[in-house]
Parts: structure tokens; sequence; C-alpha cells
């Protein structure tokens, strides 16, 4: 994860970058990524929790479990529990470091399994406000950088710095990331749409260490700005090196996953 492909995406005005800029928000990008390799595989129970704009909720329960791979990105598995509607979707994804990346929807209600294609990417992950895109692990190559300065988020010095993702399907322009200084979380990112307003603003919260080195929130809460709708992912029992491995991640397990 120590490459970056410069190039641009084609929907995207063209930025014009000071090297040393996009050479540093590269280096806080690879520190972050770095600090988090080696967990092998994850397990944790989930729940989403939707709300329109007048303030209506809706919950889901849901199992994610995530497979690393040391020379591509990860593999994930997302499982529905709850509510009956739902129950038994499954979400597989692959992700690439270059190219597209392989995710797959199954269905039960029609017993099939559907593939996402490259271009539905942008679109709403079962009605939440993650697109399919938000999911998948954000590999290195993914983006180009730009380093903007420091702030304060929440009490906690934070690095600002700017991704431009170069996949041309993409339903960002840009996304303004910060990460907590110390230990390199994500503590929020800014998503701008296709027209280069802000869209969605994500936060995380209340971070718990495991293995004495891997980070992961408890909260993660998707504000739209744009509909006002949100999506709060609380999660719970995570569980590392569990001994998961690429036949808990193949298509058939969409349909045999419970």
């Amino acid at each position: 994860m120590t490459y970056l492909m410069l190039t641009f995406c084609l929907f995207a005005n063209p930025i014009d970058i000071d090297a040393a800029a996009a050479e540093r928000g590269l280096a806080i990008a690879q520190t972050a990524d770095e600090r988090d390799q080696g967990f092998g595989d994850f397990s944790a129970d989930l729940e989403m929790i939707l709300t329109n704009r007048k303030g209506k909720q809706s919950v889901r329960q849901l199992r994610n479990r995530s497979l690393e791979q040391a020379e591509d990105g990860d593999k994930l598995l997302i499982l529905f529990d709850n509510p009956a509607d739902v129950k038994g979707t499954a979400f597989l994804a692959f992700t690439h470091r270059v190219g597209q990346d392989d995710q797959w929807l199954f269905l039960p209600a029609l017993k099939r399994v559907k593939r996402i294609s490259s271009s539905n990417k942008s679109g709403p992950f079962m009605g939440s406000e993650f697109a399919y895109e938000d999911l998948t692990s954000q590999e290195i190559e993914k983006y180009r950088y730009q380093y903007l300065g420091e702030e304060q988020i929440d009490g906690q010095s934070a690095f600002k710095i700017e991704r431009y993702p170069t996949d041309a399907n993409s339903g960002y322009t840009r996304q303004t990331v910060w990460y907590d200084q110390t230990h390199y979380r994500l503590l929020k990112i800014e998503f701008y749409d296709r027209k280069d307003s802000l869209l969605k603003t994500l936060t995380y919260h209340a971070y718990q260490q495991y293995l004495d080195k891997f980070w992961r929130a408890d909260r993660m809460l998707m504000i739209n700005h744009q509909t006002g709708k949100k999506t709060e992912l609380v999660w719970r029992n995570y569980q590392f090196q569990t001994g998961l491995g690429e036949r808990d991640f193949d298509q058939n397990s969409l349909k045999r996953a419970r």
C-alpha cells in the first residue's frame, strides 16, 4: 500500500497541488495505513440506525467480517439478521489497490446473487447514507492527496488532508479527512459530490484499542446534509484473528452464511 497512482478523476476539475503538500498528505495517509496492518481478520456485530429527515428511526442488526490481504485490498462480508424484510441479505466486497473493486449482493427474496457494477458504486447501501464505495477499505492507491494543515477536532490535535478519488465512477470529487496526530485514527471525513458541494459528513467516536495495536470506533455517524437523513453504526463484540479464511469470503459464502 505504498504506491500512488496519479490518475485524475475524469469528472473532477484539474487541481493544482503543491508537490510538498502532496508528499506530506500521502505520508500521513501511509502512516495511518501502516499502523493498521497485521490484524489478519476480525468480526463484529453491528446495529444500523437509520433516521429520516423527520426524525423517524428504523434499526437493523448486522454482522461484519473482514479479511486482510497482504498483496491487495481487504475482503468484506456483511450479513443482515434483522428485521425480517432484510434478514438473510448479504454483501460481499473485494477491494483492489488498482482497478475496480468487486462487489456482490445476495437477495434472499430473489434467491440470487447480484453483482454491483462499478457505475453503481456511488449508490446508497441498503437505503442507508453510506454508499457502496464507503464500505470497502480505503486503499492508498485510490486517491491523490494534499496536506491542508492542522486543526482541533473535539479537543484532539488533528492532521487535515484532502484526497481526490482516482476512479471516474466515484460519487465524490474530493474528501476532506482528519486524523488524530497521536494514533493516526480517522476522526472525521467530509464528502463532496460531483458538483463539488458538501454532501455528507462521517464522524468516528469512542475508539477502543485491540491487541495493543488496532484501534476501532464504537460509533460511526454519517450525516447527509442535502437530504437531512443520517445513519449511525454502533459496533459491538469485536473479535480479531478468529481464523477466517478465503473460503469464508467466496461468492458461495453469500448464500451459506448464517
